[in-house]
């Protein structure tokens, strides 16, 4: 996976917005939006929380951090959003295009900072990417540009590769994207795509019923509500032994 900065970490205009917020009371507050669950992401909070102590903000000491969990509902990104609006926190962190957009739509005051999202641009992110404006800012995931790729050598390692499962978040605009660029790539050489469009965690087992004996292999778009549900789409996979294709090495180990 490649990543391109649309701007630095904590800089420019967010990190200028968090620290003048941050002066009208004793201590800034930070809302944490997590599209999974603690369990999901605990190894990435704990390297977020040791990187912002070497930084100087230290959690309950010089920074307040609220916490709050999707549990892969994304609904709940709306929700927390309005939330974080009426706890007027000074900054807002989390992953993916949804829930991005849900913040700046809820809370379109307040600066958000996105670890990463599909093509911010195409999106509705930023602006662009030479000049993003508005109030977000964050890591692109060039995933798109690898997607026709992936097609490619899931032939080369299938040679009878013929049909191909997509599955991704309908909800979520990058995803889509990823879709797409899938559909194509795959038609371009042959092959049969099948869409799969969930909605929720409870949708992946709906997918694995219907998709016996109508898809050889399948292809997983990246979105934070796929990655939380990971596990259970590895553990249907292996189950119905569908060779599957994800974008991120998390996915697989």
């Amino acid at each position: 996976m490649r990543r391109r900065s649309v701007l630095g970490i904590l800089g420019g205009a967010a990190l200028s917005s968090f620290a003048a917020h941050g002066q009208r009371r004793a201590m800034p507050v930070l809302g944490f939006l997590g599209v999974s669950s603690l369990a999901d992401q605990q190894a990435r909070v704990d390297a977020f929380v040791r990187r912002m102590r070497e930084l100087g903000w230290i959690e309950s000491q010089t920074i307040l951090i609220e916490y709050r969990w999707a549990e892969g509902r994304t609904e709940r990104y709306s929700e927390i959003a309005a939330e974080f609006a009426k706890l007027r926190v000074d900054l807002i962190v989390t992953a993916g295009a949804g829930p991005v957009l849900a913040v700046k739509q809820a809370a379109p005051e307040i600066p958000v900072v996105f670890a990463i999202a599909t093509d911010p641009a195409a999106t509705g992110i930023v602006s662009s990417l030479a000049h993003p404006g508005g109030n977000a800012t964050g890591l692109s995931y060039l995933g798109l540009d690898l997607a026709g790729k992936r097609v490619e050598l899931s032939r080369e390692i299938l040679p009878g590769l013929s049909r191909l499962g997509i599955l991704a978040n309908r909800l979520s605009p990058g995803p889509m994207l990823e879709l797409q660029d899938v559909e194509v790539a795959a038609i371009k050489i042959g092959i049969a795509a099948t869409l799969f469009k969930i909605a929720a965690l409870d949708d992946i087992d709906a997918v694995f019923t219907s998709f016996k004996d109508r898809c050889d292999a399948l292809y997983v778009c990246s979105d934070p509500l796929v990655n939380a549900g990971r596990s259970r789409i590895v553990s249907q996979a292996l189950a119905a032994r569908v060779p599957t294709v994800f974008g991120e090495r998390d996915s697989v180990r």
